[in-house]
Parts: C-alpha cells; structure tokens; sequence
C-alpha cells in the first residue's frame, strides 16, 4: 500500500527537524514535498505564504511587541518597576520572591513576550533574590521562569495574536480574556512563595521608610503609565491592537530616552537589531505554518478531525478535557507557536460544532502553551533560566514542580469555569 503525500510530508517534518533545521524552514520543505508529490504548482507554496504574510494587518501587532520590550529592558523602566514592587510586597516573608511575581504581571502589561520577560527583569531579579545566598540561586531562577509565563496571558499577548490570526477571533477580547487568568497565575504563585519561604525560612526585606515611598512610586510612574495607554487606547476605540502595539513601542523609546535618558546610541541599535532578529524568527515559523495548512486545508484534515470526535459524544467539557491533556504533552516536545500555528487550526471546526466559546477556547490554549515552557524536556524558559543562572537543569526543574502544578490547577479553574475568563469581555460588549 503506498505512502500517502501528507504522511510523507510529516515524516519530512519530523526528519528535518531531528536533524536540526528550524521549523518554519522544515514546514516549507514538506509543503513543497508536498506539492511535488501531488503534481501541484510548486507557486502554490509562495504564494500562501505571500497572501498569508503580506495581507494580515493584525500581524503587524508582533514585531512591534517585541520591540516594546527590548526598548524597556534598555531603559531604566525595569529597575524603577522592581522598586516600585518592593515597595508593594517586598516586607513580606520571601518577599523578593513576592516582587518577581509582581514585576513580571506589571510588565505583562507591556512585552506580551515570556522570554522578553524572563530576560529583561529576570536577569536583575535573579541577581537580588541570590545576593549574599538569601535566596538558593535554582529558586530564584525557578520561580523568575515560572512568573514569566504570565506574561503573553495577561494582556499585550503575542501568542494571541497568532491565535486570532488562525481562528479569525477578536484580538481585543482576547486580549480582555486573559486577564483574570494572569491574575490568578500571580496570585497562585504568591501564594506557592509564601508556603515555600515559611517552610524554608527565606528573609523578610527590611521595609522601604515611608519618606521615600513617593519619590519611587513618581518614579516609576512613567513606566507604570504604559499598560494603562496601551490597555485603554485598544478598548477605549481609540486604537486598533496593532495600532497600540506601535504606540507601545513609542512609548518605550520616549520614557527610555527622553524621560529617563538611560540609553545610549550603541544600547538603541543593538535593541533594534535584537528585536529584528526575534520577529525573523518568528515570521519564517508563521510562513512555514501558512504553507503547511495549506496542506491541512487540502487534505480536509479539521473536518475529518471533527467527524471522528463527532463518533465518541464528547461534551463540551469532555472535549476541552482531552484537548488540554494533549496540549500539555505537545508542550513537553514542541514549541509554543508550533502548537498555536499548526495543531489549534485543527481544531477550530470542532469548537465551532460544540459551541465552544473561541475566547474562551484560545485563552486556554495560551495558557497550555505558556505551561509548556515551563515543562521539561523541552521547556525553553527552563533552558533559558539555567543558562542565565550557570545552574543544572535538573535544580532548575526540581525547583519549578511546584509552580507547575499550581499553573496547572488553575488551567483546570479556567477549564472548567469559563466565566473566569468571559466575564471581562462582556463587561466590555463581548457577545459570546
């Protein structure tokens, strides 16, 4: 019996990228396999990725995101925000722990990027929680990859943005969704610090002297001022995401140079240049995913996909149930945008057949996503941790258990409660 062109063209996926090519270029490859195979133009594959890139406004949202946050972690902003945070929880037992928490949901509002986080505030965070060993050096790069995550969920969200891209979803409620869930992802890890640092009798930070209180919350301000344009720019109707996410960036390079004159001409190139290195890497995995679902869509494979879970019942519930098992162990082995570009278009008819909300759908799936970063062997924010910490991988995991199982609970919260996530969007005229 002959090989089918699609199972050929996995194989070559999967060949490919055991042998180390990026996987935007091996989701190509297959494509054109694929169109070979098939007896296809072999334009075909060009020209979805052209119509794919080129006429998808809201993708525009991405580049400019991350620009935002290598302009902040130039600038002065970070510092003045981990100042500002401790003078909000710093006095508590563990509290640096407390103000990495806190930092990360604060610039959440600002870089939609895990990574952008984790290395902005992480690396000067790191360092104060391991000063004179108050803190084990594995713990603070535990609890600094676990906060992280909080980032693309709580609003600006670049895996959201990929997310509406392939399900045709509001940005803007998306955006509003992931709210609470970031909250409670704070809230959760606050609370798994403060059981941590009582068992471990980590230090209580000596309290800030009131005198000095408003010089750094003045301080911060101007950088604690951005989530608040950006956030009610986009559902104020002034903006469109996009729109807002360049004048994020706008922002950025204003407080950085001009409010605080903490950047250097040499500091601005290297940010710009660092930035146009993430987004290259990220728009060759999103042309490789165009080209790949066009191969998907050929092959009729989310209505097969849906007809097939069609013949076992599943509830609404049940259905979510399964997707969530899955995503968690593809995010074991894939990256994040892997899962949202290539696998969730597979489910998107199911949903819709279900009557599952597509809000509420994609903010789980996010939330999946950002989890797998966290989940080893493939974890990158674990990766990225134990490098910036010189600590085994190991420590590192061994250490993040038990903020994983409390992202997972409250994955299971969101799961099963949409309104946790819905309540939001229809305050502000979501009709879902």
């Amino acid at each position: 019996m002959p090989i089918s062109p699609l199972v050929i063209s996995v194989i070559a996926i999967i060949s490919l990228g055991l042998f180390g090519l990026p996987i935007g270029h091996s989701m190509i490859v297959a494509t054109i396999v694929y169109l070979l195979l098939t007896g296809a133009d072999l334009d075909t594959a060009a020209e979805q990725i052209s119509n794919g890139l080129f006429n998808s406004y809201v993708l525009l949202a991405i580049p400019l995101f991350i620009l935002a946050a290598d302009l902040m972690n130039i600038g002065s902003l970070t510092d003045r925000l981990l100042r500002f945070c401790l003078v909000l929880v710093g006095r508590f037992r563990g509290g640096l722990g407390h103000v990495n928490v806190v930092a990360n949901m604060i610039f959440a509002g600002m870089s939609g990027s895990a990574i952008a986080d984790a290395v902005g505030i992480g690396r000067i965070i790191t360092g104060m929680m391991a000063k004179d060993g108050r803190y084990p050096i594995a713990y603070a790069g535990a609890i600094t990859a676990s906060a992280a995550i909080i980032g693309p969920i709580i609003p600006p969200s670049i895996p959201m943005v990929l997310y509406a891209l392939i399900s045709d979803t509001s940005i803007g409620f998306l955006f509003l969704g992931g709210f609470v869930p970031g909250v409670l992802f704070g809230l959760g890890f606050m609370i798994m610090n403060s059981i941590i640092s009582r068992r471990r009798n980590y230090p209580v930070e000596a309290p800030i002297p009131l005198k000095e209180i408003p010089k750094i919350t003045v301080s911060a301000f101007p950088a604690l001022l951005l989530p608040v344009i950006l956030l009610f720019g986009i559902y104020g109707g002034v903006m469109t995401p996009t729109e807002g996410a360049a004048a994020a960036a706008f922002y950025a390079l204003f407080a950085s140079t001009v409010l605080y004159r903490a950047v250097t001409w040499k500091q601005l190139y290297e940010a710009v240049l660092t930035s146009g290195k993430a987004t290259t890497s990220i728009g060759m995995l999103i042309a490789g995913a165009i080209a790949f679902n066009y191969v998907i869509t050929v092959e009729n494979i989310p209505n097969q996909l849906s007809r097939f879970l069609a013949g076992f019942d599943l509830s609404p519930a049940g259905f979510l149930l399964l997707v969530n098992i899955l995503l968690l162990a593809l995010g074991c082995l894939l990256e994040g945008s892997t899962i949202l570009l290539v696998i969730v278009p597979i489910f998107i008819p199911t949903i819709k057949a279900l009557g599952i909300d597509p809000v509420h759908f994609g903010v789980v799936v996010v939330v999946n996503t950002m989890i797998g970063l966290l989940t080893p062997p493939y974890g990158l924010l674990l990766f990225v941790l134990a490098n910036m910490t010189k600590q085994p991988l190991s420590a590192i995991v061994r250490e993040a258990m038990p903020f994983i199982a409390m992202a997972i609970l409250v994955l299971v919260l969101i799961t099963a409660f949409p309104d946790l996530v819905l309540w939001l969007p229809r305050l502000w005229g979501y009709k879902g």
